[in-house]
């Protein structure tokens, strides 16, 4: 009697914890909680991963350990093909979700991992493709892909960071995500629509109505796209064309604007304002608000 092959063990990322046992050490920063997008960075020593699978559509890169350490060595085991990879920085790896992978590492090891759903790449691409048809490309890391590298460096920075507009900051970088991979990492081609011009009048201001009603909430642009009935891509690209900046640089002015008006029209407490615009706390305000107008809000109250 024949046996059949093993399966191969899941990495879930929507799971706690979900890589380290597949790593010698626990990733140095890990997200937590962002719909449809998971990012890791990893530090390791010289090591080799058991072959494994994904849930979520997984995007691997080498990062320099030191300004003179521009790539590192090893080879990948992907959809049964095996290849030894340059792994220059800004090269990516491609691993589509339900694919058995496996790969080593002959040197120490600083990698980035983001992880994102198949059911974002419908959402995105439904004006485009037919949802059943959106399957990606695998591909091994000898490739240099400038945007995916400053998408994972920006999310790196919002994790270890936070601030204003957090949500909203990351939506709009994991549909900018998922617009990059359907265009270039998808095996069909996307019929991309047109627009010329921006959101209707009526659109344009049941949203800047809502966002100016609701800044003390963390908007998310999941929300504001529904609300104008559109895909977030979509919304994203037809707000820009109508308003010149985009939804989150919008929503920053409101809020600045808003915080100028009560420093100058109330005597509430700065760290109240901070809360009643959306910042986090007072110096989060102060942050945002000496980077913008140049002058702390206290200076600005005493103007």
């Amino acid at each position: 009697m024949k046996l059949s092959a093993p399966t191969p063990k899941t990495i879930d990322y929507r799971q706690a914890n979900a890589s380290d046992p597949f790593v010698p050490n626990p990733a140095v920063l890990a997200s937590s909680g962002w719909d449809s997008l998971h990012v890791e960075l990893h530090q390791q020593p010289k090591f080799e991963v058991a072959e494994h699978q994904h849930t979520m559509h997984v995007i691997a890169f080498g990062l320099p350990n030191t300004p003179e350490d521009r790539f590192a060595i090893g080879e990948r085991w992907l959809a049964g093909t095996r290849e030894t990879e340059r792994r220059q920085l800004g090269d990516i790896a491609i691993i589509p979700a339900g694919i058995a992978h496996r790969c080593n590492w002959s040197t120490t090891a600083r990698f980035g991992i983001l992880a994102i759903e198949h059911t974002l790449l419908q959402q995105v691409g439904q004006d485009w493709i037919n949802p059943e048809r959106i399957e990606l490309m695998p591909q091994f890391m000898s490739k240099r892909d400038d945007l995916i590298q400053s998408i994972f460096a920006t999310l790196s920075a919002e994790l270890a960071t936070g601030g204003i507009g957090s949500n909203l900051l990351v939506d709009s970088l994991k549909t900018a995500l998922a617009i990059h991979l359907l265009r270039n990492y998808c095996t069909t081609s996307p019929r991309l629509s047109s627009y010329a011009d921006g959101l209707s009048d009526a659109k344009l201001t049941l949203i800047t109505n809502y966002i100016n009603s609701h800044l003390d909430l963390d908007l998310k642009l999941t929300e504001l796209s529904s609300i104008a009935q559109i895909s977030p891509y979509h919304f994203l690209r037809l707000f820009k064309k109508s308003v010149g900046i985009t939804p989150h640089q919008y929503i920053l002015q409101q809020r600045i604007d808003r915080a100028k008006y009560l420093l100058e029209s109330s005597n509430l407490d700065i760290s109240e304002i901070a809360f009643r615009v959306g910042f986090c706390d007072s110096s989060h305000l102060t942050r945002c608000f000496k980077s913008i107008l140049g002058k702390t809000p206290r200076q600005w109250r005493q103007l």
